[in-house]
């Protein structure tokens, strides 16, 4: 059974009331903001090592362990269906930017009670791997997904083959099922990370890139930058992964740097999607700048089915109504032509079409609303 949406809706400060995503900052803070990106997400105190408090701070072990072609383990939590329950497929899921296999214990249940065995690794370089906070590059990230897809299709001979990506996971989903012959039946981008060199401020990507020339192993406090920014209204599951031993607290430059390069790769691969892709995104989200996503979305080939959640965050699954897009995954993946029952894919259709993308206007520059309610900015809708 899907769990109801429940809880009170945060109603977050916006970054950009203090001169954030869409004002002027210095480059230092800038640079600090990219930092930032895609990590963490919120409360500053959560970002910190604190004292151990009960469940949020247990290292879970991995259920089992993935070895690639040149030896390096992937650890993996795995999430069964119920004993005697019919196989409906095998679902790959691919953790965001300094979050581990650990991004999944909300959602995966919903998907192995609903008859889908999910696997979800440490990305290399992440969470437990033993190149942890160490970037891999695009290609070796991109690589590892095509071998455990390769690997879960042995272990499962005739079952679909399914990959659920956030964030960071789903810009290496995206290059993955750009590639030809890519081994996926289907591909689920949740707020894929598209924010690329094209799409930054001119002086945050100079920026980035002379700290990384000159300090590349630098691992400032993205708190310090980010104290306003909330990747989601859940605030036990932001605890729980702010507190999570996996979870990289400070990135590196360097690997922020690496995360750049991966999201460009990104923005080019959604023109070259191809096989079942589902893609979907939050008014919310305060970590992926909306004209990143509305660059990304206007290279979308005609058959992507899109999703747009007024109420959505960045961390989609994790969200107080995560079970909205849960459903719509589950529907999705059960008959891919099928209406979405939130209607987001309604939702989608509405917002780009009420969007200036294609009346002249810088698709990179979009308007901003204010929305009084939330006292901050929000996507056009």
């Amino acid at each position: 059974m899907i769990p109801q949406p429940c809880g009170p809706r945060l109603a977050p400060h916006s970054l950009m009331k203090a001169g954030g995503l869409g004002g002027r900052l210095a480059p230092p803070a800038l640079l600090l903001l990219c930092l930032f990106l895609l990590s963490a997400c919120a409360l500053r105190a959560l970002l910190r090592p604190l004292p151990p408090e009960g469940t949020t701070d247990v290292l879970i072990p991995p259920d089992t362990t993935f070895t690639m072609d040149d030896r390096a383990s992937l650890p993996a939590r795995v999430w069964l269906p119920p004993a005697g329950a019919t196989l409906h497929g095998i679902i790959l899921a691919l953790h965001g930017y300094t979050d581990s296999r650990d991004a999944w214990e909300l959602s995966a249940p919903v998907f192995a009670q609903a008859g889908y065995a999910v696997y979800a690794p440490d990305q290399r370089g992440f969470g437990g791997t033993a190149s942890r906070g160490v970037w891999p590059g695009t290609a070796r990230l991109v690589d590892d997904e095509a071998a455990l897809l390769t690997q879960l299709g042995a272990r499962y001979p005739g079952q679909k083959l399914i990959v659920i990506g956030e964030s960071m996971g789903g810009a290496v989903a995206a290059v993955l099922a750009a590639r030809p012959g890519s081994v996926a039946d289907s591909t689920v981008l949740l707020a894929p990370a598209v924010w690329g060199w094209d799409q930054l401020n001119p002086v945050l990507a100079a920026s980035l890139r002379i700290t990384n020339s000159v300090a590349p192993r630098w691992a400032p406090d993205p708190a310090r930058a980010g104290g306003h920014i909330v990747a989601s209204d859940n605030i036990a599951a932001l605890i729980r992964f702010g507190r999570d031993p996996l979870t990289i607290r400070a990135p590196t430059v360097s690997m922020t740097r690496g995360l750049v390069d991966l999201m460009s790769e990104a923005q080019t691969a959604m023109k070259a999607l191809h096989g079942q892709v589902l893609i979907a995104a939050g008014r919310r989200d305060q970590i992926v700048p909306p004209a990143a996503t509305a660059s990304a979305w206007a290279k979308l080939p005609p058959s992507v089915r899109r999703a747009f959640y007024p109420h959505g965050y960045h961390l989609l699954l994790r969200d107080t109504d995560r079970a909205l897009v849960l459903a719509d995954i589950l529907t999705w993946l059960h008959d891919p032509d099928a209406w979405l029952p939130s209607g987001a894919d309604a939702g989608a259709a509405a917002w780009w079409a009420a969007a200036p993308w294609d009346s002249g206007v810088d698709p990179l520059a979009p308007a901003v609303v204010w929305d009084g309610t939330w006292q901050e900015p929000v996507w056009p809708y």
